[in-house]
């Protein structure tokens, strides 16, 4: 997703300050530092992609029953394996719950099995304010000739999620599927909301990015919880996100020398560390640097965009390509639809990373 992660010094300060406090004031309920660090010590390096099969434009056409597309899963999965890759971070919809929660629990239960089968485990997101702002149930739309995400869709939408009427349902939602899953071992990690406050909602998604949180204390999920930050420029949802995250998560686009910045910075809150997106070629945040750089400081690496498909993700957030055309420089994506990679040395570096090229 688009993101404007820079680190000014003074804010820096003031953000280190604030989340030092506000970490005094969480739920009881919130991991401890060495709780987290212990956590993460079992686990090999992370490293992934956020995922949705190529066959789907957006998280209901993923999700849905009609369109659910488990061939494609297991087809692309295995792409990731071969690659050595080890975690992916996947996009839920509520509305796809709100149609029929026993088969939409049935099929992310079909998907574990899969990814599982793969040795992979799984990051799922709840709430989004990232693109289209009305989610709608049904037949979604066909993608926009060379416009990136053009189908993707906000979860619970806009202006829905700055509704607290709508918060019991969501609710819900949230908890049926969290006491489902809260002892399975192929979850990795609940990101409770991707982004918040993105699409010009600011502050407003504070509510909501409250509640998730508290909700998701209550069930007490045997995982850890977590909400990316992606934007120092949104000060009171950052302080929110660090002081009740389990695990801190984030978002950075930037090239390596700006990257490494953000985890230097972010390594003084004292919990383990997971880049949850980043790699957009045009922007030098690359795998060739940035990817070395995360397994040199022991921080975990989801990149976005895994093969390229519906969502048109090869294209830039902001330079469309109205006929459709191939760009010269692919935005997001590793892999074409066939398992070729776009650049087989970034695909042997990763394999090379992640031990699989031994």
């Amino acid at each position: 997703m688009q993101n404007k992660l820079k680190l000014p010094a003074i804010a820096l300060i003031v953000l280190l300050s604030a989340t030092a406090s506000a970490q005094q004031k969480a739920p009881a309920q919130v991991w401890s530092a060495q709780k987290a660090k212990i956590w993460y010590a079992k686990h090999q390096w992370l490293v992934g992609s956020d995922f949705i099969p190529s066959t789907a434009i957006n998280q209901l056409e993923m999700w849905q029953a009609d369109t659910f597309d488990p061939n494609t899963i297991d087809k692309e999965l295995g792409y990731a394996q071969g690659i050595g890759m080890n975690v992916m971070r996947v996009f839920l919809h509520h509305l796809a719950w709100q149609q029929d929660p026993d088969g939409f629990k049935k099929r992310v239960d079909q998907y574990l099995a899969i990814s599982s089968k793969h040795g992979i485990q799984t990051m799922f997101v709840f709430f989004d304010d990232c693109w289209n702002k009305e989610p709608k149930t049904g037949k979604q739309p066909e993608p926009k000739p060379g416009i990136h995400n053009s189908g993707w869709m906000q979860d619970p939408g806009q202006p829905a999620s700055e509704e607290a009427a709508n918060f019991p349902a969501l609710e819900k939602y949230v908890k049926d599927v969290l006491k489902r899953f809260a002892a399975d071992k192929r979850i990795l990690l609940w990101d409770l909301y991707n982004e918040p406050g993105n699409s010009g909602k600011g502050d407003k998604s504070l509510p909501l990015l409250k509640s998730v949180f508290k909700w998701a204390r209550e069930v007490n999920p045997s995982q850890p919880v977590s909400a990316g930050v992606w934007s120092w420029n949104l000060e009171t949802l950052n302080q929110y996100q660090v002081a009740n995250s389990d695990v801190i998560t984030y978002h950075d686009y930037s090239p390596e020398p700006d990257h490494l910045k953000t985890v230097q910075f972010l390594k003084m809150i004292g919990r383990p560390l997971i880049c949850t997106e980043y790699m957009a070629r045009p922007r030098n945040s690359l795998f060739s640097t940035v990817l070395p750089m995360l397994k040199k400081e022991n921080v975990g690496a989801i990149n976005w965009g895994f093969v390229s498909g519906k969502t048109n993700t090869i294209y830039a957030w902001d330079t469309p390509i109205p006929d459709g055309s191939e760009p010269k420089l692919w935005f997001h994506d590793i892999f074409r639809k066939d398992g070729t990679p776009y650049k087989q040395e970034e695909a042997e570096l990763i394999k090379n990373l992640t031990g699989r090229g031994k």
